[in-house]
């Protein structure tokens, strides 16, 4: 098993679209990144502590690579826009990879070569390459969100595109 970490914009949507992926054993929102010990959602919200709304991946790498999950997650956000997706602005809303190893690091690298040499979008991406260091958990209403209220917010969505 090995863990991914990854902040798209609001992590309801983010952890819909993983959760079913062939190779996904498990997800979890929370927050990393910022400094403020404790995160929790009414203080990550305002912007001020540095957290994105991240979302954690165990995955199976017999079934799915760390490579894939990269490409799915530059299908299913808008890597090009700084702190923003959709309605939700903040850097609490950034692009970001926290890695967890240097081959981590470096195929978040090249994945982004990738995908900014495909041209698929029309800016150049924006997301943060980071060393992960610290993970809070977040709230239990935000686990499984739209699983509990299906009809919620998100403005995530897989795009029918391909980084050749």
């Amino acid at each position: 098993m090995e863990l991914a970490t990854l902040a798209g914009g609001c992590f309801w949507g983010v952890e819909e679209l993983f959760r079913v992926l062939p190779g996904v054993l498990k997800t979890e929102v929370g927050y990393t990144g910022g400094e403020t010990e404790n995160a929790q959602y009414k203080d990550v919200k305002t912007g001020r502590t540095g957290h994105a709304e991240a979302l954690q991946i165990q995955f199976d790498p017999a079934q799915t690579t760390y490579q894939d999950l990269l490409l799915y997650f530059y299908k299913i956000h808008d890597p090009t826009t700084a702190n923003q997706q959709g309605n939700d602005i903040g850097s609490q809303y950034r692009s970001a990879i926290f890695f967890h190893s240097a081959e981590q690091k470096s195929t978040a690298e090249k994945v982004i070569a990738r995908v900014n040499q495909s041209k698929v979008w029309p800016n150049p991406v924006v997301t943060q390459v980071i060393a992960f260091k610290k993970w809070w958990s977040a709230e239990q209403e935000h686990q499984a969100y739209l699983q509990k209220h299906p009809g919620g917010y998100t403005c995530h969505f897989e795009r029918k595109i391909q980084f050749t």
